[in-house]
């Protein structure tokens, strides 16, 4: 049975036991599986049937969360990953090559950057940051010969950004190429980049989808619904000889993309997650939508305080009004943005870092969007990496605080706030 209301998604789709099997999705906690017949296991190597042969290329219970985040972002198909970092690196390499280029937002996760801009240029993969405010005009001056996708995330981490998804999928699709979204802020709770024009989804599973910052691991969403057949993508329609001669898009029509990132890249790097990693976040999933909207609902009364008391410089909260992309939040994200805020506190670095020492139920810890009110100050961690230039493009402050709203009540995460700045003079 397939369900339309993404709170049964959240709970029911994916896994469906039947007669006397387990209620809940079991752990195959299995490398192999065994078949009665030689031809049966050639077939599936052909991709002639489908089941299962070896977990570093799919496994049950990994599927069954696949396919459950498959269905909240309006996806054909997801294939998990061992991290938020390998999904976006399976993605891009997926359809890029030495040579190739690729158009990003500036202000994405400073890990992404370094990614984007010192690995994958390593790799011969050229990478053009723009502004994530940029006009049209200025998206189409980027685009280039090689260019094979533009990327951004829906909500930037930590700048807060949003980006106009319409307007770059547009452009993208004018342009001939696909649009990457790493949607893992919103959730598709909040937002599902697809209905807008995204073609490709990705996330860090390890933030909200899993809540609990309990189990690593990433995922790629195929929208199915760009046309790969330009000329551009010879790796998706021309036969692949490291598999059987196949032509993706022949064999496989719209979930190409997703067939060849699974058939080809994850049978090459191996970087799936472990069954164990993929129950727990399966887990995570069945009270995604509860938690979202508690995250959002704390985070908007937080902002507003903070937003309200002298000793803050300044607050950055996309559902506050009066914030610089309030619009863009109400269009894609009309039900709230995320748990997330930014402000600065009076007095700049060293009363941020102060302030944050002397917090009691807010933890300092290199993690954000999980259950937990944590903090930290990306300037001097997450993005550290980034040159000054590069942290002003990111929208990274030396003064940002990245606070993460937990599920906590409220009034104990504003009191918690309220001493540690009472504590900064």
């Amino acid at each position: 049975m397939e369900y339309n209301k993404l709170s049964t998604i959240c709970v029911q789709a994916g896994y469906t036991p039947k007669n006397g099997e387990p209620r809940v999705l079991p752990i195959y906690q299995s490398t192999t599986f065994k078949y009665d017949s030689a031809d049966t296991v050639g077939k599936l190597f052909d991709l002639q049937e489908e089941g299962f042969f070896y977990t570093r290329l799919a496994n049950p219970t990994v599927d069954c969360v696949e396919k459950k985040i498959a269905a909240l972002e309006g996806g054909i198909g997801a294939m998990c990953t061992s991290s938020g970092q390998s999904a976006t690196l399976l993605a891009i390499l997926n359809i890029c090559n030495a040579g190739d280029h690729i158009i990003s937002s500036s202000a994405i996760y400073g890990g992404t950057t370094n990614l984007l801009a010192v690995t994958l240029k390593k790799l011969g993969i050229e990478v053009t940051f723009v502004n994530p405010d940029a006009t049209k005009e200025e998206l189409e001056v980027a685009v280039k010969e090689n260019t094979k996708l533009y990327f951004a995330e829906t909500l930037a981490n930590p700048s807060l950004v949003v980006i106009d998804i319409k307007l770059w999928a547009e452009v993208a699709r004018q342009n001939g190429v696909p649009l990457f979204i790493d949607n893992t802020f919103a959730t598709p709770i909040n937002c599902r980049p697809l209905e807008f024009g995204a073609n490709i989804v990705i996330h860090s599973t390890s933030k909200y989808m899993d809540g609990h910052a309990s189990a690593l691991g990433g995922v790629i969403v195929d929208g199915g619904n760009f046309d790969w057949n330009n000329g551009k993508f010879l790796g998706l329609t021309t036969p692949d000889e490291s598999y059987h001669g196949v032509i993706y898009t022949e064999f496989a029509g719209k979930a190409a993309f997703i067939t060849k990132a699974r058939t080809q890249l994850m049978r090459d790097m191996g970087v799936m997650p472990s069954p164990n990693n993929a129950f727990l976040l399966n887990l995570g999933l069945e009270t995604l939508h509860l938690r979202v909207k508690r995250h959002c609902e704390n985070a908007l009364i937080v902002a507003k305080w903070l937003s309200e008391n002298d000793k803050i410089t300044w607050v950055n909260y996309p559902s506050l009004e009066g914030n610089k992309y309030y619009a863009l939040a109400k269009e894609y994200m009309p039900n709230g943005t995320s748990g997330v805020i930014s402000f600065g506190v009076r007095g700049g670095r060293e009363a941020a870092m102060k302030f944050m020492d002397q917090l009691k139920l807010a933890a300092i810890v290199v993690h954000v969007a999980d259950a937990r009110t944590s903090v930290l100050h990306p300037a001097s961690t997450t993005h550290r990496q980034l040159s000054d230039e590069q942290l002003i493009s990111a929208g990274v402050s030396a003064d940002l605080i990245r606070m993460s709203i937990g599920i906590e009540d409220v009034a104990d995460i504003i009191a918690d706030i309220n001493q540690a700045l009472d504590s900064v003079e």
